[in-house]
């Protein structure tokens, strides 16, 4: 198991600290975490959609982040780290007009000062939608 002591929070709280962001905002919710992995969903709707109705890229990047941001968090003592994005980078792959998209996101390198998540959405089909990669910096936390 890759969490901080092995320890799994319930999926609500880890719904609860998005309240009152963007990430509630767009409805992201996190369905799921196994042993080294989490799972979230965003609607496909006019929330997420860009002018020609369509899922806007932003959003499914918003969706990797938010996916690996909270894993990474999940991986280290937040009492002594903060966890930032330094990079991320995604290619759609695949229009989606509506229904939900469900994105996996999988630790490529779990290291004391950067993390690298890989990140794929899917559509309600199954269908690839995005693939991401999310670079984080650990940073120690000053007093």
């Amino acid at each position: 198991m890759i969490w901080y002591n092995g320890n799994k929070p319930p999926i609500e709280a880890l719904n609860s600290v998005s309240a009152n962001t963007l990430v509630a905002h767009l409805d992201i919710k996190i369905e799921s975490v196994d042993d080294d992995s989490l799972t979230g969903s965003m609607p496909v709707d006019a929330r997420t959609h860009q002018p020609y109705g369509i899922l806007h890229g932003g959003a499914s990047v918003v969706l990797a982040e938010t996916l690996g941001s909270l894993g990474s968090s999940m991986c280290v003592d937040i009492a002594r780290f903060n966890v930032v994005g330094l990079d991320i980078n995604s290619n759609h792959i695949r229009a989606v007009r509506d229904g939900r998209v469900t994105a996996i996101a999988k630790p490529i390198h779990l290291g004391r000062r950067t993390h690298v998540w890989s990140i794929e959405q899917h559509d309600d089909r199954q269908r690839l939608t995005t693939v991401s990669r999310l670079t984080m910096a650990i940073l120690e936390r000053s007093e």
